[in-house]
Protein backbone atom coordinates (compact mmCIF):
# COMPACT_ATOMS: atom_id res chain seq x y z
CA UNK A 1 0.00 0.00 0.00
CA UNK A 2 2.86 2.36 0.83
CA UNK A 3 4.45 1.68 -2.56
CA UNK A 4 1.20 2.55 -4.32
CA UNK A 5 0.93 5.80 -2.37
CA UNK A 6 4.53 6.87 -3.00
CA UNK A 7 4.40 6.13 -6.73
CA UNK A 8 0.99 7.78 -7.09
CA UNK A 9 2.07 11.02 -5.42
CA UNK A 10 5.41 11.18 -7.24
CA UNK A 11 3.94 10.67 -10.71
CA UNK A 12 0.97 12.92 -9.97
CA UNK A 13 3.36 15.72 -8.98
CA UNK A 14 5.11 15.27 -12.32
CA UNK A 15 1.77 15.65 -14.12
CA UNK A 16 0.95 18.89 -12.30
CA UNK A 17 4.38 20.47 -12.81
CA UNK A 18 4.45 19.47 -16.47
CA UNK A 19 0.98 20.89 -17.15
CA UNK A 20 1.63 24.19 -15.37
CA UNK A 21 4.74 24.73 -17.48
CA UNK A 22 2.62 24.60 -20.65
CA UNK A 23 0.94 27.98 -20.50
CA UNK A 24 -1.24 27.41 -23.58
CA UNK A 25 -2.98 24.48 -21.87
CA UNK A 26 -3.41 26.40 -18.62
CA UNK A 27 -4.94 29.37 -20.44
CA UNK A 28 -7.05 27.26 -22.82
CA UNK A 29 -8.47 25.10 -20.04
CA UNK A 30 -9.67 28.13 -18.08
CA UNK A 31 -10.31 31.02 -20.46
CA UNK A 32 -12.25 29.15 -23.18
CA UNK A 33 -15.14 28.18 -20.85
CA UNK A 34 -15.04 31.63 -19.23
CA UNK A 35 -15.48 33.26 -22.65
CA UNK A 36 -18.46 30.95 -23.32
CA UNK A 37 -19.95 31.94 -19.99
CA UNK A 38 -19.50 35.66 -20.58
CA UNK A 39 -20.86 35.61 -24.13
CA UNK A 40 -23.77 33.24 -23.55
CA UNK A 41 -24.55 34.18 -19.97
CA UNK A 42 -24.67 37.91 -20.44
CA UNK A 43 -25.73 37.72 -24.08
CA UNK A 44 -28.93 35.77 -23.41
CA UNK A 45 -29.44 37.31 -19.98
CA UNK A 46 -33.02 37.95 -18.99
CA UNK A 47 -34.47 36.37 -22.13
CA UNK A 48 -33.81 32.95 -20.53
CA UNK A 49 -36.49 31.61 -18.19
CA UNK A 50 -35.85 28.04 -16.99
CA UNK A 51 -39.14 26.17 -16.42
CA UNK A 52 -40.21 26.04 -12.79
CA UNK A 53 -37.59 28.52 -11.57
CA UNK A 54 -39.60 31.73 -11.42
CA UNK A 55 -38.44 35.01 -12.91
CA UNK A 56 -35.45 35.77 -10.69
CA UNK A 57 -32.80 33.63 -12.47
CA UNK A 58 -31.01 34.81 -15.60
CA UNK A 59 -28.79 32.71 -17.84
CA UNK A 60 -25.49 33.99 -16.40
CA UNK A 61 -26.56 32.64 -13.02
CA UNK A 62 -27.99 29.39 -14.38
CA UNK A 63 -24.97 28.75 -16.63
CA UNK A 64 -22.40 29.28 -13.83
CA UNK A 65 -22.32 25.67 -12.50
CA UNK A 66 -22.40 24.40 -16.09
CA UNK A 67 -19.36 26.51 -16.92
CA UNK A 68 -17.62 25.20 -13.80
CA UNK A 69 -18.28 21.67 -15.04
CA UNK A 70 -16.96 22.61 -18.48
CA UNK A 71 -13.74 23.95 -16.93
CA UNK A 72 -13.25 20.68 -15.07
CA UNK A 73 -13.93 18.80 -18.31
CA UNK A 74 -11.56 20.91 -20.42
CA UNK A 75 -8.78 20.54 -17.88
CA UNK A 76 -9.29 16.77 -17.84
CA UNK A 77 -9.05 16.69 -21.64
CA UNK A 78 -5.85 18.73 -21.73
CA UNK A 79 -4.20 16.84 -18.87
CA UNK A 80 -4.85 13.31 -20.16
CA UNK A 81 -3.22 14.09 -23.50
CA UNK A 82 0.01 13.49 -21.57
CA UNK A 83 -0.65 9.72 -21.81
CA UNK A 84 -0.21 9.86 -25.58
CA UNK A 85 2.81 12.15 -25.31
CA UNK A 86 4.42 9.91 -22.68
CA UNK A 87 3.92 6.87 -24.91
CA UNK A 88 5.58 8.63 -27.85
CA UNK A 89 8.53 9.68 -25.67
CA UNK A 90 8.92 6.18 -24.25
CA UNK A 91 8.29 7.32 -20.68
CA UNK A 92 5.03 5.41 -20.32
CA UNK A 93 6.58 2.16 -21.53
CA UNK A 94 9.40 2.62 -19.05
CA UNK A 95 6.95 3.11 -16.20
CA UNK A 96 4.87 0.10 -17.24
CA UNK A 97 7.84 -2.27 -17.29
CA UNK A 98 9.12 -0.96 -13.96
CA UNK A 99 8.15 -2.53 -10.61
CA UNK A 100 5.72 0.36 -10.04
CA UNK A 101 2.23 -0.98 -9.22
CA UNK A 102 -0.11 -0.63 -12.19
CA UNK A 103 -2.86 0.83 -10.04
CA UNK A 104 -0.47 3.55 -8.84
CA UNK A 105 0.39 4.52 -12.42
CA UNK A 106 -3.28 4.92 -13.31
CA UNK A 107 -4.15 6.72 -10.07
CA UNK A 108 -1.28 9.16 -10.55
CA UNK A 109 -2.72 10.25 -13.90
CA UNK A 110 -6.19 10.62 -12.39
CA UNK A 111 -4.93 12.47 -9.32
CA UNK A 112 -2.68 14.80 -11.29
CA UNK A 113 -5.48 15.78 -13.66
CA UNK A 114 -7.93 16.21 -10.79
CA UNK A 115 -5.59 18.58 -8.94
CA UNK A 116 -5.26 20.71 -12.06
CA UNK A 117 -9.03 20.73 -12.59
CA UNK A 118 -9.57 21.82 -9.00
CA UNK A 119 -7.10 24.69 -9.40
CA UNK A 120 -8.91 25.91 -12.50
CA UNK A 121 -12.31 25.48 -10.87
CA UNK A 122 -11.25 27.37 -7.75
CA UNK A 123 -10.13 30.32 -9.87
CA UNK A 124 -13.46 30.38 -11.68
CA UNK A 125 -15.37 30.42 -8.39
CA UNK A 126 -13.91 33.88 -7.79
CA UNK A 127 -16.28 35.10 -10.53
CA UNK A 128 -19.39 33.93 -8.66
CA UNK A 129 -20.25 37.49 -7.46
CA UNK A 130 -20.24 38.63 -11.11
CA UNK A 131 -23.10 36.18 -11.75
CA UNK A 132 -24.91 37.39 -8.64
CA UNK A 133 -24.21 34.15 -6.78
CA UNK A 134 -23.47 34.04 -3.08
CA UNK A 135 -22.34 30.55 -2.10
CA UNK A 136 -24.01 29.64 1.23
CA UNK A 137 -21.55 28.68 3.95
CA UNK A 138 -23.45 25.45 4.64
CA UNK A 139 -23.20 24.48 0.96
CA UNK A 140 -19.49 25.20 0.59
CA UNK A 141 -18.37 21.82 1.92
CA UNK A 142 -20.72 19.99 -0.46
CA UNK A 143 -19.48 22.13 -3.35
CA UNK A 144 -15.82 21.29 -2.63
CA UNK A 145 -16.66 17.60 -2.23
CA UNK A 146 -18.44 17.47 -5.59
CA UNK A 147 -15.68 19.44 -7.28
CA UNK A 148 -13.17 16.86 -6.04
CA UNK A 149 -15.37 13.93 -7.09
CA UNK A 150 -16.19 15.48 -10.48
CA UNK A 151 -12.53 16.29 -11.14
CA UNK A 152 -11.52 12.70 -10.45
CA UNK A 153 -14.36 11.27 -12.54
CA UNK A 154 -13.88 13.52 -15.56
CA UNK A 155 -10.12 12.98 -15.54
CA UNK A 156 -10.69 9.23 -15.37
CA UNK A 157 -13.11 9.55 -18.29
CA UNK A 158 -10.52 11.42 -20.34
CA UNK A 159 -7.90 8.86 -19.37
CA UNK A 160 -10.14 5.97 -20.45
CA UNK A 161 -10.35 7.54 -23.90
CA UNK A 162 -6.71 8.63 -24.12
CA UNK A 163 -4.99 5.42 -23.02
CA UNK A 164 -5.78 3.31 -26.13
CA UNK A 165 -5.17 6.27 -28.50
CA UNK A 166 -2.08 6.50 -30.68
CA UNK A 167 -2.40 10.13 -31.79
CA UNK A 168 -3.50 13.40 -30.23
CA UNK A 169 -5.58 14.12 -33.35
CA UNK A 170 -7.64 10.98 -32.83
CA UNK A 171 -7.96 11.76 -29.14
CA UNK A 172 -9.36 15.25 -29.75
CA UNK A 173 -11.72 13.93 -32.42
CA UNK A 174 -13.20 11.45 -29.93
CA UNK A 175 -13.35 14.14 -27.26
CA UNK A 176 -15.39 16.42 -29.49
CA UNK A 177 -17.64 13.57 -30.62
CA UNK A 178 -18.33 12.10 -27.17
CA UNK A 179 -17.50 14.42 -24.29
CA UNK A 180 -19.03 17.64 -25.57
CA UNK A 181 -22.44 15.96 -26.18
CA UNK A 182 -22.17 14.43 -22.69
CA UNK A 183 -21.69 17.94 -21.31
CA UNK A 184 -24.56 19.35 -23.38
CA UNK A 185 -26.86 16.60 -22.08
CA UNK A 186 -25.81 17.11 -18.47
CA UNK A 187 -28.21 19.99 -17.88
CA UNK A 188 -25.36 22.49 -17.93
CA UNK A 189 -26.68 24.43 -20.94
CA UNK A 190 -30.44 23.84 -20.62
CA UNK A 191 -32.60 22.30 -17.87
CA UNK A 192 -34.17 18.88 -18.17
CA UNK A 193 -37.63 20.24 -17.34
CA UNK A 194 -38.05 21.99 -20.70
CA UNK A 195 -36.45 19.34 -22.92
CA UNK A 196 -38.18 16.85 -25.22
CA UNK A 197 -39.07 13.47 -23.72
CA UNK A 198 -36.34 11.55 -25.60
CA UNK A 199 -33.75 14.14 -24.57
CA UNK A 200 -34.78 13.75 -20.92
CA UNK A 201 -34.23 10.00 -21.22
CA UNK A 202 -30.72 10.58 -22.59
CA UNK A 203 -30.00 13.06 -19.82
CA UNK A 204 -31.04 10.56 -17.13
CA UNK A 205 -28.76 7.93 -18.70
CA UNK A 206 -25.85 10.37 -18.95
CA UNK A 207 -23.36 9.91 -16.07
CA UNK A 208 -22.08 13.48 -16.52
CA UNK A 209 -25.59 14.68 -15.64
CA UNK A 210 -25.01 13.43 -12.10
CA UNK A 211 -21.61 15.13 -11.97
CA UNK A 212 -23.38 18.38 -12.82
CA UNK A 213 -26.24 17.80 -10.37
CA UNK A 214 -24.00 18.09 -7.31
CA UNK A 215 -22.49 21.39 -8.47
CA UNK A 216 -25.94 22.75 -9.27
CA UNK A 217 -27.30 21.74 -5.87
CA UNK A 218 -24.54 23.67 -4.09
CA UNK A 219 -24.55 26.77 -6.29
CA UNK A 220 -28.28 26.98 -7.13
CA UNK A 221 -30.12 25.54 -4.11
CA UNK A 222 -33.52 26.65 -5.45
CA UNK A 223 -33.12 24.61 -8.63
CA UNK A 224 -35.22 21.49 -9.27
CA UNK A 225 -32.75 18.64 -8.89
CA UNK A 226 -32.18 14.98 -8.21
CA UNK A 227 -31.20 13.98 -4.63
CA UNK A 228 -27.58 14.75 -3.80
CA UNK A 229 -27.05 11.25 -2.44
CA UNK A 230 -28.04 9.72 -5.78
CA UNK A 231 -25.79 12.15 -7.68
CA UNK A 232 -22.83 11.30 -5.44
CA UNK A 233 -23.49 7.55 -5.63
CA UNK A 234 -23.72 7.45 -9.42
CA UNK A 235 -20.66 9.68 -9.73
CA UNK A 236 -18.60 7.48 -7.42
CA UNK A 237 -19.71 4.27 -9.14
CA UNK A 238 -18.80 5.74 -12.54
CA UNK A 239 -15.37 6.77 -11.21
CA UNK A 240 -14.59 3.29 -9.90
CA UNK A 241 -15.79 1.72 -13.15
CA UNK A 242 -13.55 4.00 -15.20
CA UNK A 243 -10.49 3.36 -13.03
CA UNK A 244 -11.08 -0.39 -13.27
CA UNK A 245 -11.37 -0.16 -17.05
CA UNK A 246 -8.15 1.86 -17.42
CA UNK A 247 -6.27 -0.56 -15.16
CA UNK A 248 -7.52 -3.44 -17.33
CA UNK A 249 -6.44 -1.71 -20.56
CA UNK A 250 -3.07 -0.73 -19.05
CA UNK A 251 -2.55 -4.30 -17.84
CA UNK A 252 -2.99 -5.60 -21.37
CA UNK A 253 -0.40 -3.09 -22.60
CA UNK A 254 2.03 -4.18 -19.88
CA UNK A 255 1.61 -7.84 -20.83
Amino acid sequence: MQDVLVVTISLARREVVRFLRQRSRVIGGLLTPVVFWLLLGFGIGRSFRPPGWGNDVDFAEYFFPGTLLLILLFTAIFSTVSVIEDRRAGFLQGVLVSPAPLLAVVLSKVLGGAVLALLHGALFLLLAPVAGLAIPAQAFGALVAFMVLDSLTLTALGLAVAWPMESTQGFHAVMNLVLIPLWLLSGALFPMEGAAAWVRVLMRLNPVHYAYAGLQAALLPAAPRIPVSIAAGVNLAFLLLLIGWVVLVAGRARN
